[in-house]
Parts: structure tokens; sequence; C-alpha cells
């Protein structure tokens, strides 16, 4: 705990007789402190906000310097290597020691994740990083920014250029305007226009939420952010738990490849809002958190200017709807991680039981949902469960949003009954692209590996993909063809999750770290990365090392010629 300051000597612990006029360590520095005190202004200084406070400090200096790391933890009575410690786990933010230079007030990010790479992100990163003025403009790799349908991308600022060419990134240079571009969706005056909120007001006026429980489980909606776990089940677990009870929405969808979420916020956040609010009623929620991913720059924009307007409108009560900036960290992904960020702590995944139904945010019981699966609850709420039901395809039922990139025609979010084999999908991206042959498909994200060509029968649906040794997961669906090497898609795969790691665990920190060596090796050591694989998915602690060795397995299983 930081502690006072006071005109009295501190008792040296080995002699007793002296004294010193301040703590160990860094000193603290008054004028850091008086601009920290005015920057957070009347802001609460509770540990739980420390990253929304780390933020601040980061965009208005565009980095954290230590006399201001020090401030902030004088301000928030916590000590230094607490605030360190969480602020160096994220990577949005840059540290900057005494002495150091800190980094340039242009920051150009390349995504390198496997969409991109396909689209040329590589040659495109080695352009600007020879072509740019280092003192002037950073060029660093990063992972995806879930925008894998207009590949390559690059954020500059925080402004992203889709298809990004060395032209257009000198032309927003040039042209100086970093903000991020807001999407045109429907706003809260249009979704009432057409009966938006209605639902959630009669529900809360004569409600009853088993009723509503009873209709998401009739109509076969399941965890969309990759667990599937049936959706109405949840609620019930978390009621009858005795309050305080919270609601946490993950909004991280950082697998690479995704980007459903997205989508879904850029044009009709309310559908989303709605949803949020009526699981949070049936819950009895105290508040609803949203963490957000801080790649979504122009949704975290439109979600506070939409969340002030249900405030406004008396349709949530100020405050009651608390949204939280993740600070890029693909691991609170998982829904511990994020809780534990939520919190202002690091990311890292706790073990369970309990589970976080029981034991979540500030220890007390919390349904996490994520943003396509509250979509579907308003849906269903007011429609019916037969808008998801009704639809039967391959013998599965219901239907299915699946991200599409890679070497397709057109790239994007199709909504399909999810029964739907990668031959759908492919058919409704409007065919392979030009010149393209298929060859290899991913599933569901890094996490689900790839599969060949030749399994274009099976329904990409949840328990479908389990018996090939792969999952759907988010549904993020990447095309691969002839012109492509599942080999490099693998190491790909792998240096995403050696970068994204949360280090917790020794067999998903070292292990994807030897992972990507042994694969950059000309002929893999197929019985050592068996071998690795078998204890990574064994020991580690969360999903993230348990299915980080999918990639390695499934190369070796299906494109045994290319290892």
């Amino acid at each position: 705990m930081a502690l006072d300051h006071k005109d009295v000597p501190w008792t040296s612990g080995r002699s007793g007789n002296k004294g010193r006029a301040h703590t160990k360590g860094r000193p603290l520095d008054e004028q850091a402190w008086a601009e920290v005190r005015d920057l957070l202004g009347d802001r609460p200084r509770r540990r739980d906000l420390l990253i929304e406070h780390l933020h601040l400090l980061q965009d208005h200096f565009r980095h954290l310097s230590a006399p201001h790391l020090r401030a902030l933890a004088e301000e928030m009575r916590l000590s230094m290597a607490e605030v360190w410690e969480v602020a160096s786990f994220y990577a949005h933010f840059d540290l900057v020691k005494e002495g150091e230079t800190p980094p340039p007030d242009l920051t150009i990010r390349v995504c390198d994740s496997l969409s991109c790479e396909l689209a040329g992100s590589e040659a495109l990163y080695e352009a600007l990083e020879s072509g740019m003025d280092p003192s002037k403009v950073r060029v660093l790799r990063a992972p995806c920014m879930g925008r894998c349908d207009t590949a390559p991308v690059v954020e500059l600022g925080h402004r992203h250029i889709h298809q990004a060419t060395p032209e257009k990134i000198d032309a927003v240079i040039a042209g100086g305007d970093f903000r991020p571009v807001m999407p045109e969706y429907e706003d809260l005056l249009s979704y009432r226009g057409r009966g938006g909120y209605d639902k959630l007001t009669e529900l809360r006026e004569s409600g009853n939420w088993e009723q509503v429980q009873d209709m998401l489980l009739e109509a076969g909606l399941r965890g969309l952010g990759g667990a599937g776990f049936p959706s109405g089940k949840k609620w019930g677990f978390v009621r009858s738990e005795e309050g305080p009870r919270y609601l946490a929405v993950n909004g991280d969808e950082g697998e690479p490849g995704t980007f459903k979420d997205r989508v879904h916020l850029e044009r009709e956040p309310h559908i989303f809002l709605e949803g949020m609010l009526i699981a949070a009623w049936a819950v009895e929620a105290d508040t609803c958190f949203i963490y957000m991913r801080d790649e979504y720059p122009a949704i975290l924009k439109l979600l506070r200017k939409e969340i002030a307007a249900l405030e406004e409108a008396g349709i949530a009560p100020a405050g009651y709807i608390d949204l939280r900036r993740g600070a890029g960290a693909y691991i609170c992904g998982e829904e511990s991680a994020m809780i534990e960020s939520i919190e202002g702590k690091r990311g890292i995944p706790r073990l369970r039981p309990p589970y976080v139904a029981q034991v979540g945010i500030f220890d007390r019981p919390t349904l996490v949902h994520n943003v396509e699966t509250l979509h579907w609850v308003a849906m269903i709420c007011r429609e019916g469960p037969e808008v998801m039901n009704a639809t039967v395809h391959n013998e599965r039922t219901g239907l299915r949003n699946y991200s599409v990139s890679g070497r397709v025609a057109t790239p994007g979010v199709y909504l399909l009954p999810a029964g739907s084999t990668i031959t759908d999908v492919i058919a409704a991206a409007g065919g392979m692209a030009e010149g393209h042959v298929f060859k290899a498909y991913q599933p569901g994200g890094p996490s689900s590996g790839l599969l060949p060509a030749h399994m274009d029968h099976v329904p990409l649906d949840f328990d479908t993909l389990q018996p090939h040794g792969t999952f759907i997961g988010s549904a993020a669906v990447v095309v691969l063809s002839d012109q492509d090497s599942a080999r490099d898609a693998a190491l790909n795969m792998l240096r995403f999750f050696e970068s994204e790691s949360c280090g917790q665990c020794t067999p998903c920190r070292v292990g994807c770290e030897k992972a990507v060596k042994l694969m950059q090796a000309e002929t893999w050591d197929r019985e050592l990365l068996t071998e690795l694989c078998q204890v990574m998915t064994d020991a580690s602690i969360c999903g993230l090392g348990q299915a980080a060795p999918n990639p390695i397995k499934l190369v070796i299983q299906h494109f045994s010629e290319e290892v």
C-alpha cells in the first residue's frame, strides 16, 4: 500500500538509529502527481478502475512514464509494483522508465493474423518499416484486429485502414486524422421506432424469468463465444446464488478470424443492449459490465453515446451499465481472465472450481455472455424460439453467424443454417477468389487448427467437429487455397499463441515457445512435437494452452507431406 508523505524519518531496519525522509523505492515526483490528479479529476480511485485510469494516462501522454505510474500508485493507494505489473501485462500500454526515450506520437500497427498474412501483411510491414522515419512513426506487428474481411489491415492511432497499402497509409498520415471512423448504425430513436425495448418493458412489468429461460432452451441457444454451453441454463445457476449478482458481457472477440460481434455492434447495437438488459433482469443483476476490446475504438465510442441515451431515456439507471475497455490481451476472452481484468488486474485465468456463476466479479455470482449470444436473446424474446429452431439443415437445428475470410471472393459475416458445411460457407461468400483452388480451412479460429478440403461434408456446428479432433469455436472460418502452405499457416497460429499466452502456467508459456522453434525446422520432429502437444493439452490451466496444439496435430495428420 502506498504511504502518505509525512515529515518524519523512517527507521532503518538494520541500524535502528538511522532514518530517512521517504520510503524505499522510486520517489514521488510532485509535478507528475499534480498532472495525474488533474487528469483523474473527481473520478473514483477504486482498485477496479486501475486499467481505466491507465488508459487515461496513455491516451493523454501517449505513453506511461515511470513518474506518472508512481503518482498513480500514490493516488490509488497501491504499490508501484502492483501498478507496474498490471500496466506491463497489456500490449496497448507503453511503459517508459527514467532515461528511456518515449515512443513516437504515431504508431502504426500492422495486423499479422492468418487472414492478413495471406493478403500480404508481411510485405506491407517490411515496406512500412523501411519507409518510415522511426523517430516520428513506430511500426509494430499486432494480432488480429477483427477486420479479417478487409485484409490486410493496419491501425494508425485509433483509425483503421482497410485493404491497406503504403499509398493509403501515406495519405492518411498527410491528412493527420487518426480518429476512429464511425459506422452508420441504428441509434436508440430508430430502434425504439420499430418496437425496440418494448419486450424489455413488458418483462420488467409482468414477465417470468423462468419462462424466458425455457424459451431460450426451446430455441436451442448456446453460448456463441466458443464454449457452446446452453444459454438458458446459466440463468438458473446464477439466479440460485445469493445476491448481489452481476452480468458481464464478453466483447473481447480476439480469436483471429472472428469479427461477427463487431459487425452486429456496428449495425444494430441496441438489439444486443436489449438482450443484455433482459438477461440482467432475469438474474437480478446489480450491474452490467461490458468488457470491449480496445481494438474496437469506434464501437467503444458509439456504446458510450448509446448507453448515455439509455440513461437519459430512463431505460437503464445511471451507472447501471459499466463499459470497460480492454487493453490488448487475447487471454481476456477467457471469462475468468476477463473478470480479473474488469477488477483492474492482470488478465490471468482462474483455477476452477469455483465457477464464475458462483464466484465471479468481486467474488459475487456473475452471468457471462458474449455479444452475439445476447443479440439472439433479444431476437428470441421478440420473435419467439422459432426464429432459431425453425431452421433445420443436415439434421442440425438453428442458425449461426460465420466470419469468413481468406481465399474467398467476398469475405464477410454470413448468417447460415447451423448445419452448413464448408462448401455452403464458401458458396455464401461468393465462391473461391479468382485463380484459387480450395485446399484447406480453419473452422473456428486458430484454436481449431486446419482441416483438408476433402472434409467438406462435415456440418460446422457444435458437437460435429469433435470426432475429427477440432471444434467450431467462434465460427471463424479462414479458407486456404492451393497457393498457401498449411505448414506456414500452422506456424502463424502458434506464433500468435506464443505471443498471447498469459505466462501463468509452464506448459502453455514454454510449450508455445518450444513449438514455434520446432516448427521452424526444415523437417518437423513429429515425435517430439506430438509429445509436446500432449503435455500442453493435459497440463495447461485454460483453453489457450489446451487448444494451441490443434494446428500442429491436424497438419501432421492431414498435411504430412509438407512437414
